[in-house]
């Protein structure tokens, strides 16, 4: 029989969790994905569920989901996709939705056409063959990176003279963050500018614990970096972004704070924490977080397609 396919509510959240975590258990071998994290997914404000989300059952059980959100206002569109891999017809079944709807999105915002993005594990349970069979091609990796923590010797650091770190404590201190993350982040690979509510929104900022966002400044050069934080993950803590203005780069900024993030999550008694990064980042960061102790936990492609 073929399988049964409609729209995804907020109701699904569950479902969708335990699918998604059963990918986890095959693609990295232990189950991270956190229900608040795919009930924010599916509150995303660019993503209207109805037209959207996807859903695919075989048997009465969850096989496939798939979500597909815009922040462009453009021809780049982007889509997550879960697959269980015996499931692959149900599973293209919600690509081919997923890519038709992309276009029509992309038209409506006045472009010819659509360049989707897709985040996929190294090693997924979507058949790659198939995908690259549908035009589909690997354009980018990331690597989640992770790091054991340990309270006695991650201490947060005394910053040098004339460095100062604090947290961000005050709306005016969310909106220099939103500012610094746009301008360090400016000439990174598949980045969108974003206003503050719609950064807001991407950060989910709702469940933000803005006691673990940081802003870090120079006497020369004024606020300068910043570190966003999490430690609403049950796998571990976990550092949403970390950048630092380019003409501030190499004055031990970014180090400084990923080591205060450690000797915070540490006190809270936090024994891994994570980040994820381009392998292709121009800023010298992937070496950054190796030299301060961060190895690979997993690998994800960025995959693209360009639909006319």
């Amino acid at each position: 029989m073929p399988p049964s396919i409609r729209p995804a509510t907020l109701a699904d959240a569950p479902a969708v969790t335990d699918l998604l975590n059963a990918v986890d258990l095959i693609e990295i071998g232990r189950a991270e994905t956190d229900l608040h994290t795919v009930e924010a997914d599916l509150k995303h404000p660019e993503a209207d569920l109805e037209r959207d989300s996807w859903l695919a059952f075989e048997g009465g059980r969850l096989v496939a989901y798939g979500l597909l959100w815009d922040e462009s206002g453009g021809e780049r569109i982007d889509v997550d996709h879960y697959v269980l891999p015996d499931h692959q017809r149900a599973g293209f079944e919600i690509l081919a939705a997923m890519e038709a709807r992309a276009l029509e999105k992309a038209r409506d915002n006045g472009a010819r056409r659509a360049v989707v993005h897709l985040h996929l594990n190294v090693r997924p349970t979507t058949d790659l063959d198939r995908l690259r069979g549908r035009g589909w091609q690997a354009v980018r990796r990331y690597h989640v990176l992770h790091r054991p923590l340990d309270p006695a010797a991650d201490q947060p650091p005394a910053p040098d003279e004339g460095v100062r770190i604090r947290p961000c404590a005050t709306e005016a201190d969310r909106q220099l963050v939103h500012r610094l993350y746009q301008a360090s982040f400016a000439e990174h690979f598949d980045f969108q500018p974003r206003s503050y509510d719609s950064w807001l929104a991407d950060i989910k900022a709702d469940t933000v614990d803005w006691s673990l966002v940081w802003i870090a400044a120079t006497d020369e050069l004024g606020d300068a970096g910043f570190l966003i934080a999490r430690n609403d993950r049950e796998a571990m803590g976990w550092i949403r972004g970390v950048g630092v203005l380019a003409d501030a780069r190499g004055r031990g900024l970014g180090g400084l704070l990923l080591r205060h993030a450690f000797g915070a999550f540490a006190a809270l008694g936090r024994d891994t924490v994570g980040l994820g990064v381009d392998t292709s980042n121009a800023t010298g960061a992937p070496e950054l977080y190796r030299r301060h102790g961060m190895t690979v936990h997993y690998a994800v492609d960025t995959w693209e397609t360009v639909l006319a």
